[in-house]
């Protein structure tokens, strides 16, 4: 039986993307026969308190010699002095969903001092998964990383096999956001694009917690009653998943305005459930959506940013069902293309089997 130990900066049951990763990845790994142990670390990563790496390296030093390991990155990269000194006689593999210092909001300082810690640690590592191609490129190219390619693997998200959306069924359009509301998603730049759309026959639900950057949830609530869009806008808050495919159902259009991303699994569970797609140019999103094929294309998109233009197709997408429909038809061709975690999960094995390659199948 393989063994595996992860380690993850706080609850792994967080219902963010990175975490429903690795829980995905975690429970498909142990449903093809694995025992994987699962580590929560403090959730002060990836600013760690001294306690917190004092602790992460307590739990790297009770795993045998020769165990496998994975680290989330959002730990992973900032711990290098415990990366470096347990890496000489563990398989230490980081998992990357996004590089520490392209946190959107970052100051220059923080920024620098994250890209340095996280190079070090992954200059440790034996094996580097990006959850996103873009990722991969940003690792292997950008700045001081240069991680060797033959030591980064792709294993993008997969996504369920799920009925597709009802929608609406009459006014007013329901529109549907999925994701934390934080800086980085781009709500403030989404509610102020929405301002400016000439109508009011939409709705809009933001799904998402509202516990992780309180002072972006201020100021969204601030610009809502400044645009009097309070009566048209939705902070329904973090939803588990049946909640989630109520709203997903009843949604017509999905929006996402986020400033960064290396995958986007929103998008893809968007796509999944065969809806029309108004988002940005980062991470995978172009290629979900099929961006520049206009035959199959399954969404419209925008430089993140650019507040201009998404009011633009705002509101060219909640005025115009013709455009819905043939939107909504090129996100249920997507559909059937999406990789499913099964898929995701034979690809993580085939990843980890390069270091132990007589188990790991």
């Amino acid at each position: 039986m393989p063994e595996l130990a992860v380690l993850v900066p706080g609850r792994i049951e967080t219902r963010t993307g990175g975490y429903e990763y690795d829980r995905r990845i975690v429970a498909g790994l142990r449903d093809r026969g694995w025992r994987v142990d699962v580590h929560e670390l403090d959730a002060s990563f990836p600013r760690p308190t001294p306690a917190a790496r004092d602790d992460a390296a307590r739990v790297l030093q009770k795993i045998p010699d020769g165990g496998l390991v994975i680290v989330d990155g959002l730990a992973f990269g900032a711990m290098p002095d415990q990366i470096e000194r347990e890496a000489t006689r563990l398989k230490i593999v980081a998992l990357v969903h996004l590089p520490l210092a392209d946190e959107p909001g970052l100051d220059r300082e923080r920024a620098v001092a994250l890209e340095e810690s996280e190079r070090r640690a992954l200059a440790s590592a034996s094996l580097v998964v990006a959850t996103g191609r873009n990722t991969a490129a940003a690792l292997n190219h950008k700045n001081g990383h240069c991680v060797p390619a033959g030591r980064i693997a792709v294993v993008e998200p997969g996504t369920d096999r799920v009925p597709v959306a009802r929608g609406s069924i009459g006014a007013p359009l329901h529109l549907l956001s999925v994701a934390a509301v934080t800086a980085g998603k781009g709500h403030e730049i989404l509610i102020r694009a929405l301002a400016g759309v000439p109508h009011r026959h939409w709705l809009l639900t933001c799904a998402g917690s509202l516990d992780r950057d309180p002072a972006t949830v201020e100021r969204v609530r601030a610009l809502l009653r400044d645009t009097e869009l309070e009566q048209h806008v939705s902070l329904a808050g973090e939803l588990d998943a049946g909640a989630l495919d109520v709203y997903y159902n009843s949604a017509d259009v999905f929006v996402l305005a986020t400033l960064h991303e290396t995958f986007c699994m929103a998008v893809a569970e968007a796509l999944a459930h065969g809806l029309p797609v108004v988002s940005t140019r980062t991470g995978a999103i172009p290629e979900l959506v099929r961006d520049g094929d206009d035959e199959n294309r399954a969404g419209l998109l925008t430089p993140p940013g650019d507040q201009a233009a998404l009011t633009t197709l705002l509101t060219e997408i909640t005025g115009n069902a013709r455009l819905r429909a043939r939107l909504a038809k090129g996100a249920r061709r997507v559909r059937e293309q999406l990789p499913t975690w099964d898929d995701a999960v034979d690809e993580m094995i085939a990843a980890l089997s390069r270091m132990t390659p007589d188990d790991a199948r």
